[in-house]
């Protein structure tokens, strides 16, 4: 279950959204009429918060689909097709979930992702570029590490995180708003002026980049469980010759920005850009695996 960036982009759009909708309608003059009100902003700030975060989880299936052009397989038409539904429902069986429904979708990139509202509701796709580019054994693997994904909850773990984030984004950049707008505004009236609007998106826009890099330090370390999960289901030496195949791999036309954490591979990044990365360097997975090999046979 792979997510920063269609996860995170429609997440904070609707926030966006509702903050500018907030503001020109000047709903949010109510919470400063008298100065900044602590409890009534902070419960603003958690409903909006929290409510962009879900909204964005319970459209994610929706989203991926129109997002990505999938074909869903609903009844298989070929061999190919049979073997996915066979063996991502043999994978679910194992990690106890409902069977997620199972997509394909065209790229010359060998990927994978799962995403969905719960462990029971989830979709699982892979590119026609995996199909084409690895072994069975190896395209196997990389379907165990999405169920894991999607058996372990990360999609609700990682909404929890954001609506988080969000409740404290919405709502620091409303009170250095409300400080600024104070500051250029001393005539002792209610409500606030151009000051606060000004401030409150540019601060946001601030905020809600630092909340991208929490997300996705916690989207590199659920990848690591997700391939432990994909070599319990697949086997090690599968997982980790999964990796190697999409180590190997020319990366031509990436999936889009929107949608890369929900990537199997991600995508390589170097300096401050791996602060954003929602993937760990391939290389550092392929290690992580053999070294839990060694260790389970010390």
């Amino acid at each position: 279950m792979k997510r920063v960036f269609l996860f995170l982009i429609t997440n904070l759009a609707i926030v966006f959204v509702l903050a500018v909708a907030l503001q020109v309608l000047g709903l949010e003059w109510l919470l400063f009429q008298y100065g900044i009100d602590f409890w009534p902003l902070l419960a603003f700030s958690f409903i909006f918060g929290m409510g962009g975060a879900f909204i964005s989880l319970r459209i994610s299936k929706w989203t991926a689909k129109r997002w990505m052009g999938l074909t869903v397989i609903d009844e298989p038409r070929n061999n190919t097709e049979i073997w996915l539904v066979n063996t991502v429902q043999n994978y679910a069986r194992a990690a106890n979930i409902a069977m997620p429904e199972v997509a394909i979708y065209d790229s010359p990139e060998p990927n994978a992702f799962a995403t969905g509202p719960s462990r029971n509701n989830s979709l699982v796709a892979v590119s026609t570029g995996l199909l084409r580019a690895m072994k069975p054994d190896q395209a196997s693997a990389v379907l165990g590490h999405e169920v894991s994904h999607v058996a372990n909850g990360d999609m609700v773990t990682l909404t929890l995180i954001q609506g988080v984030l969000n409740t404290f984004v919405i709502f620091l950049s409303r009170v250095i708003g409300y400080v600024v707008d104070r500051a250029l505004h001393r005539d002792g009236e209610g409500g606030y002026g151009m000051g606060y609007f000004v401030t409150v998106i540019v601060t946001q826009l601030l905020l809600g980049i630092l909340a991208s890099m929490v997300v996705s330090w916690y989207s590199r370390r659920r990848e690591y469980r997700a391939d432990a999960g994909g070599a319990y289901l697949a086997g090690r030496a599968n997982m980790i010759g999964a990796l190697e195949a999409l180590q190997r791999s020319v990366e031509p036309e990436h999936m889009p920005e929107q949608l890369e954490a929900m990537g199997i591979s991600g995508v390589r990044k170097g300096g401050l850009r791996r602060l954003f990365a929602s993937h760990p360097p391939i290389e550092d997975r392929i290690a992580a695996l053999r070294e839990e090999r060694h260790a389970a046979g010390s």
